[in-house]
């Protein structure tokens, strides 16, 4: 049985016309996006579909049959995924029930293979199938082979660099040696991608750079905030507004996002208690869900620390969590190989100011130099508790940083204006 599925021609499309006289084909890949009425995911590439047939192209979103947030196959032929301005192609993945195992790796090998199967296949049918291909890395197998039909197909190739493996992964396994030769294989699919690429789009000025590490040949490059739709986070957060009750008096430090190894909610959890004795109304909100919960929670039970556990919270009513709290916190680990990570668009757009515990450089000097928050030290719940003290007890100061935070992220996050550099990438290069 065929490894993938697709379904009626989106707009844009012109079957049987001369390749010069129809819209460039754009192939954009990834397998973990939000579609449809799902509630969990990333944006960042169906929102980029959006925007290219917006502008022209005739796009293919080609994604998995597996909904990587809910752990869960996507019923396929659900009319959300249908009748839409691009085509969505469903390749069949088999699924994984936890975020760093045997399995996922397996069922990552099974939708790069698929997806080989049917880029191969529509290239088969018609050798003008597509013009240009943009996909993501991570997973690297997948990106991989994205490269390589690229290169077969004589055809421009897009990066779009918003994770690191195998950095990320020691995260989690950092075995000498094991490690190594357990990683080998994303290092090898890696380097064969960066060497393959005619351009790549990085989340950040570190990641766009990072192809340069593994090549010597010059290549496009553009740095594109992950960033979120700024009117949908306004109308969100203003229609979720009723649901989020703060009581008179309360100081809110928020965190959203993933409880994983890379997120040092530990120390934000310690701090917490330290702040206490300043602020007895601080109550500290943590958003999302993952691997580190349970015992983050016995933590916080045992220190009697003020923290709150919200769990999951649909992308509404977190906006409307971080807009009625006073502060946001980008907390990771020292070693944590995040550069700017998904969440920060939304920080911003809550107009608050910003915590960061961060260790890269890059979001270190923005920080400091776009003035909408503070730095600091990692894994130090003295430092966090002092600062954070600090920038609540001046409300002057709070009430700038926020204004810049919200500014930034209209100027430099905000995916309807930020996006608009990826669409001229692609322009140039499909041209």
């Amino acid at each position: 049985m065929r490894g993938y599925y697709t379904y009626p021609e989106g707009k844009g499309t012109a079957k049987g016309t001369a390749r010069l006289a129809r819209p460039p084909r754009i192939a954009v890949v990834t397998q973990g996006v939000k579609l449809g009425d799902e509630t969990r995911g990333y944006t960042r590439f169906r929102f980029l579909a959006e925007l290219l047939v917006r502008a022209g192209f005739d796009v293919d979103l080609i994604t998995s049959t597996f909904q990587h947030w809910d752990k869960a196959q996507r019923d396929t032929m659900r009319d959300c995924y249908k009748g839409l301005p691009y085509k969505i192609r469903f390749i069949e993945e088999p699924g994984y029930t936890r975020n760093l195992d045997l399995k996922r790796i397996n069922s990552h090998r099974v939708f790069a293979r698929n997806l080989r199967q049917y880029l191969e296949g529509r290239f088969l049918d018609d050798p003008g199938a597509y013009d240009l291909i943009y996909f993501e890395i991570p997973p690297n197998d997948m990106a991989r082979v994205c490269a390589e039909v690229a290169a077969n197909h004589k055809m421009p190739a897009v990066v779009d660099v918003n994770d690191l493996w195998p950095e990320a992964m020691r995260m989690a396994i950092d075995v000498p040696v094991l490690s190594d030769v357990v990683f080998s294989p994303f290092a090898r699919d890696a380097h064969k991608v960066y060497n393959l690429i005619d351009a790549a789009v990085g989340t950040s000025d570190e990641y766009a750079n990072r192809p340069a590490a593994d090549r010597s040949k010059p290549y496009l490059k553009r740095t594109v905030y992950v960033g979120n739709d700024l009117k949908a986070f306004d109308v969100g957060a203003h229609g979720c507004a009723g649901d989020v009750v703060k009581p008179e008096g309360e100081v809110w430090l928020t965190y959203a996002g993933t409880l994983g190894a890379s997120y040092d909610l530990a120390t934000l959890v310690r701090a917490s208690v330290i702040m206490q004795r300043d602020m007895p109304r601080l109550r500290v909100k943590v958003l999302g869900d993952g691997p580190e919960r349970a015992s983050l929670e016995q933590l916080a039970a045992e220190l009697h620390a003020p923290v709150d556990f919200v769990g999951y919270a649909p992308y509404d009513l977190m906006a409307a969590y971080l807009c009625a709290s006073d502060a946001t916190i980008n907390s990771l680990v020292k070693s944590a190989p995040q550069s700017i990570v998904t969440k920060i668009g939304d920080y911003l757009a809550a107009g608050i100011p910003l915590v960061n515990t961060g260790s890269s450089p890059e979001f270190r000097a923005k920080v400091e130099t776009d003035g909408f928050g503070v730095n600091v030290e990692a894994e130090d719940p003295q430092a966090l508790a002092t600062a954070v003290i600090g920038l609540l007890g001046n409300p002057q100061r709070c009430q700038l940083m926020g204004a810049r935070a919200r500014a930034v992220a209209q100027e430099q996050f905000d995916q309807p204006n930020s996006y608009q550099a990826i669409v001229e990438l692609i322009r140039e290069l499909a041209d």
